[in-house]
């Protein structure tokens, strides 16, 4: 059975749409549940949650990348990554960094926000989806892998308006960040600060995407069968 990507926000999607996996793209978690059993229940042997992620361990920077040894929740229950998934994925992409991360259902926004997760699961990265994918791969019976690049570090927090620019569908929302900047201005410096470390991020997204083998995109089990093609539901 083929493998599929689940995302957070429409340009994750795009990246990953690149390697000719089928995509489906949810914000929070829970929509990324629906998102996930719908996916699995049209055939997905598995699913690899990929995209940007908040950092919690301090030696993580902007562009780091994160592949999951296991995905934790608040509450300390931990699912494991699919391990035949990440020693693939390891050999692909030797840079990114082991480490759990946690699954949230708000976003880690203040430094004290996520030296609390750090301190409460010793997790390296924070993100919205990866729960619900390890959840619900869990309830089929099927492997998921995390692959995450970091985008806001641990010693940063996250400016107000860049939340309020992130529909329900994981697209941005100009109008919603211009009328937070205009409600404060002084957002303006941390706005674009982020935006500089979220260019980081995506460019290590997409060069991980490149390294990826040919042969996890094709007849293996993360790799898609022309004859199990999985409907894309993004």
């Amino acid at each position: 059975m083929a493998a599929a990507i689940l995302t957070g926000m429409a340009l994750e999607a795009r990246i990953a749409r690149r390697g000719g996996l089928p995509v489906a793209c949810a914000t929070g978690h829970a929509a990324a549940m629906a998102a996930a059993h719908r996916l699995l229940e049209g055939g997905a042997g598995g699913i690899v949650s990929f995209g940007i992620a908040g950092g919690l361990a301090p030696d993580l920077r902007p562009g780091s990348l994160v592949l999951a040894s296991a995905v934790v929740d608040e509450d300390g229950a931990v699912h494991e990554t699919c391990q035949s998934w990440r020693n693939r994925l390891r050999n692909a992409l030797p840079q990114a960094h082991s480490g759990m991360v946690v699954g949230a259902r708000m976003p880690a926004v203040t430094v004290g926000d996520k030296a609390r997760l750090r301190a409460l699961t010793g997790a390296a990265a924070v993100d919205l989806e990866s729960l619900a994918v390890a959840r619900a791969c869990q309830a089929w019976g099927r492997p998921f892998a995390v692959l995450r690049a970091v985008a806001d570090p641990a010693w940063r927090a996250l400016p107000a308006a860049a939340l309020a620019g992130l529909d329900g569908e994981g697209r941005m929302a100009p109008g919603a960040v211009l009328a937070r900047l205009a409600a404060d201005p002084r957002e303006l410096v941390a706005l674009g600060r982020l935006a500089w470390d979220l260019g980081k991020a995506l460019a290590s997204l997409r060069r991980a995407a490149r390294a990826i083998p040919v042969d996890l995109l094709g007849g293996g089990p993360l790799g898609l069968d022309p004859a199990q093609r999985v409907r894309d539901v993004a």
